[in-house]
């Protein structure tokens, strides 16, 4: 609306009365207006009156203020300003929220007082139906700026004023309040609408740039959190490589504080073994998983690295994000999806034979040290469990298990798979490179299977190995260190190969720490029984027919005697067959028979139909001397332990009878 003249304003006054008194439509006054006028007329607004009787309690005021604090606060200094242009002509400025109730007043003393007649005042809802037509009530109608001034209200009280407002959105472009300038109707100005126009713009603007900044701040925060705990260390340079700030990863990596690192050179710290930095810095190019070596305070470091350059506005560089992982993370990495993790303990080692037993607590002791492991048996005795076992039982247990069978490996290939190589190195060396076992086993054991049957001139390398703890892949000359612990397994006799000229007498006395003779299935022949049932438990399943297997005394008897000489591998290969033809869960001597393998120089039935004499015999040596063995344990540890029978008992694994009737039998005396 513009200025209004006295002529114009009585014309609007009688139009007022008429619509007020008989409900006269009038075409002279604005579209906006006359429809502002029915709804207040259809609302029931009493258009002699004008007071707010709408008001928030002094809870809810403080809760509403609460709430739209931070619009408050925006609006603020723009209301103070916006008053500054009108102070002392009775004019206020207010800011109400979308449903009208008004937040904060600026104006004087005396217009403050005034406006508290009508209730406009803090908490006063100022809408069309609590108030009649009016620039914020009509205001948040429209949503658009809007002035009404004298008798365009369609309340009388407010005829000798003159109101101007404009809403305020959010940007969603939701509405979120209205600011207002209200003041006697001879301080009506031509341009007092445009000003309040301009402050609501501009408290929009300010809060945009407040939000801007919040969800700056917020993705700063969470940057800065992503690059305090990443997993990997970063580093950001500058356009000229110079170190400008270094998360805590990279600080543990590199072995220097702050202080050591920030404003330092990147070739300073990496060292000039990293030539892409330079690419990346003068091309802008990137890389991926450059392989370098760095040296730090705790020794060199082999490290995967990644560059990403950083460009301004301009595409011009401005710096970069080095991101350094250890190798060893890597390689842990990989290990754990290559199926390389080991999956038994020595709970899992099936035995009541007092020879598997010694063995078990022989491997479980020496699975707490770090020294070299020689696992000694034929084949099909379980030395990889062993293995599993006591990596699993080793401070090394969060590290790879990585296993190499030395004998089926082609002689020319094995260097290659130890020691890894570089690209290029020879023909069909893979692009980039191959790391070998020895980095693999960073950290974790390494077990080599079959090592009898390593080559001479590797046993060579693999000596330099252990007693140095650095490799270097074929075709380089880095030098790379390596963290594992060896486990070798042979079904070979080592000291006579040694003997024999076909083993390294002191690679032999170097893995040799610790050696541990897993025995022969048909040297513990208690056990087999045990492994049977337990066989027929996970081979079958939930099939609940092999659950009811039994077994006879004379198939116990016959399985007893037996050799085996695939040990447990064979047994398991025979439980299997029997759960893959059986028609019943029946199972006797003839059809156990029909089961094994036949032998021609040790006949299983043979040797149990004939009843042969020798084999009687060689049962009778091996009961006396597994008599024998079991004196030996039981009066070894009644003086370790100074006849504590409980601590005996438990330390073999048996009850406290078990002890006592072995001891009358032996006629043991403590």
């Amino acid at each position: 609306m513009g200025i209004i003249t006295e002529s114009v304003a009585a014309r609007i006054n009688s139009d007022w009365q008429a619509f007020v008194s008989y409900d006269k439509q009038s075409n002279l006054i604005s579209p906006e207006i006359m429809e502002s006028w029915r709804r207040c007329k259809m609302s029931g607004v009493n258009p002699r009156d004008g007071s707010c009787y709408n008001l928030l309690s002094p809870p809810e005021l403080q809760n509403l203020l609460r709430e739209r604090n931070e619009m408050i606060e925006i609006a603020r200094p723009f209301m103070h300003k916006l008053y500054e242009f009108v102070k002392g002509s009775s004019f206020v400025v207010v800011i109400t929220d979308e449903r009208g109730y008004i937040l904060e007043l600026f104006g004087d003393a005396d217009s403050l007082a005034k406006s508290s007649h009508y209730n406009f005042v803090q908490g006063a809802k100022w809408t069309e139906e609590e108030v009649g037509t009016n620039a914020i009530g009509t205001g948040l109608v429209l949503k658009k700026p809007f002035q009404t001034s004298g008798s365009e209200h369609y309340c009388f009280k407010h005829h000798d004023w003159t109101c101007s407002a404009a809403p305020i959105f959010d940007k969603n472009g939701r509405m979120i309040g209205i600011l207002d300038m209200s003041g006697p109707l001879d301080g009506t100005h031509l341009h007092t609408l445009g000003m309040v126009v301009a402050s609501a713009e501009a408290i929009m603007e300010q809060m945009l740039i407040q939000e801007k900044n919040r969800q700056l701040t917020i993705t700063n925060n969470r940057m800065t959190n992503i690059f305090q705990n990443m997993s990997d260390g970063v580093l950001l340079i500058d356009h000229k490589g110079v170190i400008k700030d270094i998360n805590p990863v990279a600080k543990l990596i590199l072995g220097k504080s702050d202080r050591d690192l920030v404003g330092h050179s990147i070739q300073e710290t990496l060292g000039q073994s990293v030539p892409a930095v330079e690419q990346t810095l003068v091309r802008q190019e990137g890389y991926t998983d450059v392989e370098i070596l760095v040296d730090t305070v705790n020794g060199r470091v082999h490290c995967l690295s990644s560059c990403m350059p950083i460009l301004d506005d301009n595409k011009s560089l401005s710096g970069a994000v080095i991101l350094v992982r250890p190798i060893e993370k890597v390689q842990q990495l990989v290990n754990r999806f290559s199926g390389t993790e080991a999956h038994f303990n020595f709970e899992d080692i099936i035995c009541h034979s007092p020879l598997m037993k010694k063995a078990v607590q022989i491997a479980a002791r020496a699975a707490l040290g770090n020294a070299n492991i020689l696992l000694e048996g034929e084949s099909g005795t379980g030395k990889e469990l062993f293995a599993q076992a006591i990596h699993n039982r080793s401070s090394r247990r969060k590290g790879p298990l990585v296993a190499i069978n030395c004998g089926a490996i082609p002689r020319e290939l094995i260097g290659s798979e130890l020691f890894g190589y570089v690209e290029g190195a020879f023909t069909g060396a893979k692009r980039g490179g191959r790391p070998g076992k020895f980095e693999l086993a960073g950290g974790g054991t390494l077990f080599l299977d079959e090592i009898g049957d390593m080559p001479l001139e590797q046993q060579v390398a693999l000596l330099r190995v252990l007693q140095d703890k650095k490799i270097s892949r074929i075709g380089d000359d880095k030098i790379i260190p390596v963290d594992f612990r060896v486990i070798c397994a042979t079904n070979k006799n080592l000291a006579a190969e040694v003997e024999n000229g076909n083993f390294r007498e002191d690679l032999f006395y170097r893995l040799n720490v610790v050696s541990i003779n897993i025995p022969p299935l048909r040297e513990r022949s208690e056990d087999i029984p045990l492994l049977f049932r337990h066989f027929l438990k996970v081979i079958g399943g939930d099939n609940e027919s092999n659950a009811r297997v039994e077994l006879q005394p004379e198939v116990i008897h016959y399985l007893q005697q037996y050799q085996w000489p695939g040990n447990v591998r064979e047994l398991q290969n025979v439980v299997e067959r029997f759960i893959s033809t059986a028609e019943s869960p029946c199972i006797d001597v003839n059809r156990l028979q029909a089961l094994m393998y036949q032998h021609t120089t040790n006949n299983p039935i043979s040797n149990f139909e004939s009843g042969n004499e020798s084999v009687a015999s060689e049962r009778k040596k091996r009961k006396r001397m597994q008599s024998e063995m079991e004196y030996r344990e039981i009066t070894e540890l009644l003086a370790k332990h100074n006849g504590n029978i409980t601590l005996v008992a438990r330390e073999m694994r048996v009850c406290r009878n078990t002890i006592y009737r072995k001891m009358r039998l032996w006629g043991i005396d403590y």
